[in-house]
């Protein structure tokens, strides 16, 4: 009997120890093949705050082309953007509370189609001119307008066409830039960039193929974009001229 108890106990030992070290075996083991969450990415997100911004400009400047859906907020209004742009120009829509036209830009050549009713309303000034304008509507409505260079809103709709002009202000972040949270974004795994801690605005990078910019949250309210098909070419043609109408020198009422 006396022979046997210390057996046991240094039977039970030895199996405590085995279980111990079996365990810190495959805690081990565990920490050691933890998934890096850079596998398999563009390794972007290993990169300071400012070196994604940089390159993610860099790639969204490069580009050919880029598809932007969203809402944008300004003084002038809330606006709902859905413009395909390359160097050329873009095609796409813009729709207000009050209105909703289509814009087509080839190099200078900025054209403008909306219905009808946008150009009555347009013309609505009252007085003589105004009349005239109302008139013309019809002969407009359902036609692409040419916008002449010196009408005072051939500015601001040319912006809403030019790759440049446009992502320069989407993209712009206000305050020190940080390095926000990762996310998914239509399927890509990004990495986001602050302005501030996001009161500044902010945009998720794509941490798959290029580092463009996939998702803005603009600062202050100032809507929210989403930018796609980065690259993918679409034909940009001036419309036929049977479907377009040269107004003259300024249009109606235009509203700049």
């Amino acid at each position: 009997m006396t022979s046997f108890a210390p057996a046991v106990r240094n039977h039970r030992r030895t199996a405590l120890a085995l279980v111990l070290c079996g365990g810190l075996t495959v805690a081990l083991a565990a920490c050691g093949t933890e998934e890096d969450p850079d596998k398999g990415t563009n390794g972007v997100a290993r990169l300071s705050a400012a070196e994604i911004d940089k390159k993610a400009r860099a790639a969204a400047g490069a580009a050919t082309a880029v598809r932007l859906s969203g809402t944008l907020v300004s003084k002038g209004g809330t606006y709902r953007l859905e413009m395909r742009l390359n160097a050329k120009g873009g095609m796409g829509s813009v729709t207000s509370k009050q209105q909703s036209f289509a814009l087509l830009r080839v190099e200078d050549e900025l054209f403008l189609k909306a219905p009808a009713e946008f150009w009555a309303l347009e013309g609505s000034g009252g007085g003589e001119g105004g009349s005239a304008d109302v008139a013309a509507a019809d002969k407009l409505g359902g036609k692409y307008v040419k916008v002449p260079e010196g009408d005072p809103s051939y500015r601001q709709l040319r912006g809403f066409t030019d790759k440049k002009v446009l992502l320069d202000g989407v993209l712009a972040l206000h305050g020190k830039i940080n390095k926000g949270g990762r996310d998914t974004v239509a399927g890509q795994r990004t990495i986001q960039i602050l302005g501030g801690k996001g009161e500044g605005g902010a945009f998720d990078v794509s941490l798959e193929g290029r580092p463009y910019p996939v998702r803005v949250a603009r600062g202050g309210g100032g809507g929210t974009v989403t930018l796609a098909d980065w690259g993918q070419a679409f034909p940009l043609d001036a419309p036929e001229e049977d479907d377009t109408v040269d107004y003259g020198g300024q249009l109606p009422k235009s509203s700049g």
